[in-house]
């Protein structure tokens, strides 16, 4: 998932792109582009789009039935994005919002046009707060081109002409005109040097809760995904991977299958996987399960959950080496010289995406020519992966970015994209579709980073925090998918949620404060997994802030507030969420509260919970509260809508997520073994937003971390109990 961290200036782009600097800057998973370029907003000569209606600039395209289309570079896989774009738009474009459409453009016509949509990346709930400006400009450009043009043909002046739902008046006269009957003379004018954009308190379309333009074509199984290609002439193929990672294939007998239903080939992919190609897909799996394959799996194989877990505990010792992410004063000291000392130890699992759809592509490779359709969070990162595994130039290559079935972080990785063009080189002229089976899916995936923590709080004599030692063992996503962004050897991406500054600090005062990372990488491949490093840093932080307000006998609220004087916004959410679940009143009988908060993708949140627990194992969730200050929303409703499904992330990672290794290779292979939550379990959910403005926020993910903090530390309410290694299934805790 591309963090902060993965922001990055490419070089500069001739308009024959440098294939190899390319795909050095952006084959990486997730991995952001700066966007430091002019987008080109229109000119002279008009470009039109596949159906012949022109282009106003690159973000609008306007038909003569006055239908708006509007582009969007960012990727669509659940979370609204194209929605809240497209009202930011639309906004600042003032059209007719019930005659707006959108479209994907591809990488390769942005490369083509000097990258004019630029960051196709979405990751790291970045998808409307790292673009907005710009595309609010596209949108308020369109707009001022679109009335100059109205003014030209009425021979007016343009500050005599307003704009109202797509209906350009002229005021004195009265006379009026669309944009569909000016978008063409529209489009030839030179774009405005400079616009300005509206104040948000003055938004009409964005800032409401308008229905997902996406709706339709899903419910009506209209929408195709990546899953759904079809193309003249297809074959399918299905893939096998070495089970334990950086394993490889020593042989294949692929005699013995050759006279198989349908198959057409057996091909090599890389070093370390076998693909099966077939008429049907079934038929490609069929046989790949038939297929004799002996594996080369290296000392891998001899790593287990259990050696993993003690070379992390390892970690936690202070005389290992660490990384310094946050410090100030001498912890150490303080902790040594303390009247009272608390210490905890927690540990968090591998998780895996399980995307309900699982990794696909469909490629047709010719000599000239490599066209890609797969579902992907990074169009430019996949154009990349293309280019480089196809060998071709950046002209003759192009993806096309179709809906995604899930995303999460896991499609901002390019490996499937990859072995799709390997299988189709060697078939050249015969569309292929590559098509993981949910076990390659699940035991193939980019896990949510495991690590251990080990906390140790000093009070003073008169119960005071005094000190916090923070010491993280575990694994680093960016040392895995883009070492280059280390910091002389440092994750800074490890420290979200715990951070001194920046999007993801921490919202506490501590005198004497030490937040290290034990960078400890075994050979599972880690991944942005959505929330990231905020998941697991947030349980750490909050449970434990609970723990040291238990300690000294203080409400856990009010143990928190004292610390907070100097991170009002941070302590704005968690006043919003005490308030909306009541904190200070009691709750009704049988039910406990528990109480979070954190800092995560630039947005402040809190969050809240009610539950009741039978026999000491069986947990009900009643409520769960998220107050989140995002700067601003530009869906209320889809905020809502995200901060739920956070909520049955967060959950479900906590109840029954957690992926185990066992001879090198993950156990989990369906969701027989890597359960989600189901609706009878889902609690009531309830959202305050608080935005504050003056700055965007992420929405899809901070809230994830609240949640299971929140669950956790109304559980130590309800039995005293504390539970500090996840999921709970692993303890026989389970949802009631």
């Amino acid at each position: 998932m591309n963090l902060q961290v993965n922001q990055h200036v490419m070089p500069k782009l001739s308009s024959r792109l440098n294939r190899r600097a390319f795909v050095i800057g952006t084959a990486t998973a997730g991995a952001g582009l700066a966007l430091g370029l002019d987008l080109p907003f229109g000119g002279p000569s008009v470009v039109r789009a596949a159906d012949g209606a022109p282009e106003v600039n690159a973000w609008v395209v306007i038909r003569p039935d006055d239908t708006v289309v509007i582009r969007i570079a960012r990727s669509e896989m659940g979370q609204g994005t194209l929605t809240g774009l497209a009202q930011l738009v639309a906004e600042e474009l003032e059209c007719d919002w019930s005659k707006v459409t959108t479209e994907f453009p591809t990488p390769g016509q942005s490369v083509a046009r000097k990258r004019a949509w630029g960051d196709f990346s979405t990751g790291g709930s970045r998808g409307i707060r790292t673009s907005q400006d710009y595309v609010r400009k596209g949108g308020a450009t369109a707009r001022v081109m679109l009335i100059q043009a109205a003014a030209n043909e009425w021979k007016v002046p343009a500050a005599e002409c307003k704009v109202s739902n797509g209906v350009i008046t002229h005021t004195p006269s009265g006379k009026t005109t669309t944009y569909g009957k000016v978008a063409e003379a529209a489009a030839k004018l030179e774009p405005p040097a400079d616009v300005k954009l509206k104040d948000p308190k003055d938004w009409t379309i964005a800032g409401k809760g308008l229905k997902r333009l996406d709706t339709v074509d899903k419910t009506t199984g209209k929408m195709t995904y990546g899953i759904d290609v079809k193309l003249p002439g297809m074959l399918n193929a299905a893939i096998k991977d070495c089970p334990v990672f950086g394993g490889k294939v020593k042989s294949f007998d692929e005699a013995k299958i050759a006279g198989m239903k349908g198959v057409k080939k057996v091909v090599p992919v890389g070093d370390s996987a076998v693909a099966v190609v077939a008429d049907t897909w079934w038929h490609a799996k069929t046989a790949l399960d038939a297929l004799p394959i002996v594996w080369d799996e290296g000392d891998n194989a001899k790593v287990s959950s259990e050696t993993i877990a003690k070379w992390l505990a390892e970690g936690l010792d202070n005389a290992q080496p660490a990384y310094v992410g946050n410090q100030n004063g001498d912890a150490k000291a303080a902790i040594a010289a303390a009247a009272k000392k608390v210490e905890a130890v927690y540990s968090y699992p591998y998780q895996n995406h399980a995307t309900m759809e699982p990794m696909n592509a469909t490629v047709l490779y010719t000599p000239d020519k490599c066209e890609v359709w797969c579902g992907t969070q990074n169009g430019e990162a996949a154009f990349a992966a293309a280019l480089e595994a196809s060998g071709l130039p950046a002209e003759k290559v192009d993806v096309h970015k179709l809906m995604l079935g899930g995303g999460f972080g896991r499609r901002g990785m390019t490996d499937y994209v990859r072995q799709a063009v390997a299988i189709a080189k060697q078939m050249p002229g015969t569309p292929i579709k590559l098509l993981w089976s949910r076990e390659e899916d699940m035991q193939h995936g980019k896990y949510h980073p495991i690590t251990q923590c080990k906390l140790t709080g000093a009070f003073d004599a008169d119960n005071n925090l005094v000190a916090l030692h923070y010491r993280l063992s575990g694994q680093s996503i960016l040392f895995s998918v883009r070492p280059e962004a280390l910091q002389n050897g440092m994750d800074p991406a490890a420290f979200q949620g715990v951070a001194q500054s920046g999007e993801a600090a921490i919202g506490y005062s501590v005198p004497n404060l030490l937040v290290e990372h034990a960078m400890r990488n075994p050979h599972v491949p880690p991944g942005f997994w959505r929330g990231v490093n905020v998941n697991h840093n947030a349980i750490y932080l909050e449970c434990f802030m609970d723990e040291l307000a238990q300690a000294v006998g203080q409400d856990p609220l009010e143990f928190r507030r004292k610390l907070m004087g100097k991170h009002p916004k941070h302590l704005a959410v968690l006043n919003a969420v005490a308030e909306k679940i009541g904190w200070g009143t009691p709750a009704p009988q049988g039910v406990y509260r528990g109480i979070a908060q954190v800092m995560g993708y630039g947005s402040y949140v809190a969050g809240a919970a009610e539950i009741s627990v039978t026999d000491g194992s069986k947990i009900k969730v009643h409520r769960i509260v998220a107050s989140t200050d995002p700067g601003y929303v530009v869906n209320p409703a889809q905020v809502e809508r995200q901060i739920a499904g956070s909520f049955v992330y967060g959950l479900s990672a906590l109840f029954y997520g957690g992926c185990t290794v066992k001879d090198g290779r993950i156990e989990q292979t369906n969701f027989d073994t890597y359960n989600s939550m189901r609706i009878n379990e889902m609690p009531k959910v309830e959202s305050v937003m608080v935005p504050s403005g003056g700055f965007w926020g992420g929405v899809g993910e901070p809230t994830i971390g609240v949640a299971a903090p929140a669950v956790l530390n109304a559980y130590f309410a309800a039995t005293g109990k504390r539970i500090r290694s996840f999921p709970l299934r692993n303890q026989n805790i389970s949802f009631a």
